[in-house]
């Protein structure tokens, strides 16, 4: 992996895939080769990009840090920890990141490391159970399917009962439930699988409202 900064976000540097880093062996760890038999390439690690929903939230929070200054904050789903670093680099009192993948979370530490910020790590499935005492939820492209979605919006509900605020990223993907939100902030970012930043899709930032009834 290859420390650089981030599209869009010049003032973070991840460890980033590039075509000799061997991310393949973590998906297929028996064939160290390249596929001939037209099977197709396995996709790297979700973890090892920065995704259009997690740069957007992040680009939001560098450029208004009051949203995080002295407040408690979880970055759901962290891959990478790219929101979790912007919190705290933006004044948050305290960042937990939740990511369920071993992988991941040891991404998360390294990058947490390489830009000299503390993060908290929680490596389960925080959406079972009770809301975490935070001030702040941010999620970052949770919702990239229908069966995450449910189970993501439940547990989010929780969140403000407690109330506690939810920021939402997403590029609008197809299972985002934007009857539930409003719109705050929208940027040009790049989405996974971009690591140049040549090709940018607008993606929002939005409050995650009370359903209505």
């Amino acid at each position: 992996m290859r420390l650089a900064p981030v599209p869009a976000l010049p003032e973070i540097q991840l460890y980033t895939t590039h075509p000799g880093s061997g991310l393949r062996r973590l998906v297929d760890p028996e064939d160290d080769g390249d596929t001939d038999d037209g099977r197709p390439e396995p996709q790297p690690p979700y973890w090892a990009y920065a995704w259009a929903g997690g740069a957007v939230l992040a680009r939001y929070i560098l450029d208004h840090p009051k949203i995080v200054a002295g407040r408690r904050v979880l970055d759901l789903g962290a891959g990478s920890g790219l929101v979790a670093i912007a919190a705290a680099k933006a004044g948050a009192r305290e960042v937990i990141a939740a990511e369920i993948d071993r992988n991941g979370v040891a991404a998360i530490g390294l990058n947490a490391a390489a830009n000299g910020v503390e993060i908290a790590l929680v490596d389960k499935d925080v959406t079972t159970g009770p809301p975490p005492a935070v001030d702040l939820v941010l999620a970052g492209d949770v919702f990239y399917g229908r069966e995450v979605a449910l189970r993501v919006i439940p547990f989010l509900d929780r969140c403000l009962a407690a109330g506690i605020e939810v920021l939402v990223g997403d590029p609008r993907r197809s299972d985002l439930p934007l009857h539930r939100l409003r719109l705050l902030a929208e940027h040009q970012v790049p989405d996974f699988g971009d690591a140049r930043g040549t090709a940018t899709k607008p993606s929002g930032v939005f409050s995650f409202e009370t359903e209505c009834r």
